[in-house]
């Protein structure tokens, strides 16, 4: 296929969208510790200024509910009216029903205090909010080419937005804005945009698109903000180790446009079309559609322990894959019921939106002609069309070690499974993993034990003879 490039010139067209004036206000000085202001300033709010609602930006779950913890205890000791105050926490994951509570109207004589991640920033439009607290920061995601690895980093906001949250209080009537940096901070040091997504992003689902496009010269396309050399490379890596691009870095054929047909990371692609071949595609495209869900847990501060129980009830030896299957399995069992996953600690509408995506990987699967069939049980063939998938991904148990590191067999990175994992703990010899993320230490998600000897038979090519000591039993 030849591509064709064809610029246009377009007249921009620069719409003003209507809102009211929005007071700015910043600090003095430079603070240390940004959630105690940010709560300072809520408490300040709510003794001097008019009814209307707040909304808090934090960084993420730990901040907000450090923050709920500190403004219920100050309002408690200055002998402050704590029932004006209606404290919502905002963040990704937040069950539905607590979510739909943001939205209802304020009762008279009542101030919503919503404190929320940057997804209050562009994403939703929140009624009633006539004054916001911005601590200048929040959780960005960046790749590490090099090392595989997606770090979660609190990192400064940009001029941009900081300017979108501020809008955030002008859209009902005249609001106000406190930013708890300094404006000289502001003026002179803060960038002007964001780092963008693609050049802080995994890049092999986008390759791969790209490559079905015909669009073959990659390193020579004209993205709208140029990516790593690092990150491209590391791309083509991962296609051609899955056999998706050819030694000319095409697309092969079959597979590689099979897998560019779904609409999932090529690792979770491969895995599907591996399990028709082993006989367990019915249970592999209900993993892969779990895998494409945030999380089918609800996790929320001070239940944790009821939690913990609740994953016992579906834990499978084998690791979080087989666990998925179990709750998937009981789910349907109670006829899909939102009472149920309320009592087992499940999130009603990740599970909706998995059986929606099973759906839809069913009928791209019957397209492509994978046999759709159950393994009736035989955990095995699971395990290793998972590994088919992702055998790069592969780890393996230290000897001698009691705080659990594993190092993984490529790069030999010392890395440790998720305590959200039905492994954590458990610790068995070799386990393959979904995603890394790093916080304090580096962490495995979603993990499934294996037997070392599949890795050599999914992937003969990229575990060669100079690695065979490193996979032995």
């Amino acid at each position: 296929m030849e591509i064709t490039r064809v610029r246009y010139h377009c007249n921009l067209l620069n719409f003003q969208g209507r809102g009211f004036h929005v007071q700015i206000h910043f600090l003095e000085e430079p603070v240390q510790d940004y959630v105690q202001a940010a709560v300072s300033t809520v408490l300040s709010i709510h003794g001097q200024e008019p009814m209307g609602d707040v909304l808090v930006f934090l960084t993420g779950q730990d901040d907000i509910d450090a923050a709920i913890q500190l403004l219920n205890e100050q309002a408690h000791s200055n002998r402050k009216n704590s029932s004006g105050l209606i404290l919502l926490p905002l963040y990704s994951g937040f069950p539905r029903a607590e979510q739909d509570l943001i939205f209802s109207p304020t009762p008279r004589g009542k101030r919503k205090v919503v404190i929320s991640t940057n997804i209050a920033e562009t994403s939703l439009t929140l009624e009633g909010i006539v004054y916001v607290v911005d601590s200048g920061f929040s959780k960005q995601r960046f790749y590490n080419p090099i090392s595989d690895i997606e770090n979660l980093v609190v990192a400064p906001i940009s001029k941009a937005s900081a300017r979108q949250r501020a809008g955030r209080a002008g859209r009902i009537r005249s609001g106000k804005c406190y930013r708890l940096y300094t404006e000289e901070y502001f003026v002179n040091e803060m960038s002007a945009e964001g780092i963008p997504e693609m050049q802080r992003s995994n890049l092999v689902s986008c390759v791969i698109q790209l490559k079905a496009l015909g669009i073959d010269n990659i390193l020579g396309f004209d993205w709208p903000a140029s990516p790593s050399p690092e990150a491209m490379i590391r791309a083509l890596e991962v296609l051609y180790s899955l056999g998706v691009l050819d030694d000319d870095a095409k697309l092969t054929s079959p597979a590689g446009f099979q897998v560019a047909e779904i609409p999932l990371e090529p690792m979770i692609s491969k895995m599907i079309l591996s399990s028709s071949k082993l006989g367990c595609s019915e249970e592999i495209i209900t993993v892969a559609a779990v895998l494409s869900v945030q999380s089918i847990w609800v996790s929320v501060r001070g239940v944790q322990r009821e939690l913990d129980e609740a994953k016992l009830r579906f834990a499978a030896a084998e690791g979080d894959h087989v666990t998925f299957l179990n709750v998937y399995k009981v789910f349907l069992q109670s006829g899909k019921s939102s009472q149920w996953c309320h009592k087992n600690h499940v999130n009603y509408h990740a599970m909706k939106k998995v059986v929606e995506i099973r759906e839809q990987l069913r009928r791209i699967a019957q397209r492509l002609g994978i046999i759709l069939k159950s393994c009736e049980g035989d955990m095995q063939v699971v395990r290793k069309a998972v590994t088919a998938g992702f055998f790069a991904n592969a780890c393996r148990l230290e000897a001698f070690s009691h705080s659990g590191m594993y190092k993984t067999v490529r790069g030999s990175q010392e890395v440790y499974i998720h305590p959200s994992s039905v492994l954590f703990r458990v610790n068995p010899k070799w386990v393959i993993y979904h995603s890394l993320v790093s916080t304090d230490r580096q962490y495995m998600r979603n993990v499934i034990s294996i037997d070392p000897s599949w890795l050599r038979e999914a992937a003969p090519h990229f575990y060669q003879h100079h690695r065979h000591n490193a996979i032995r039993h």
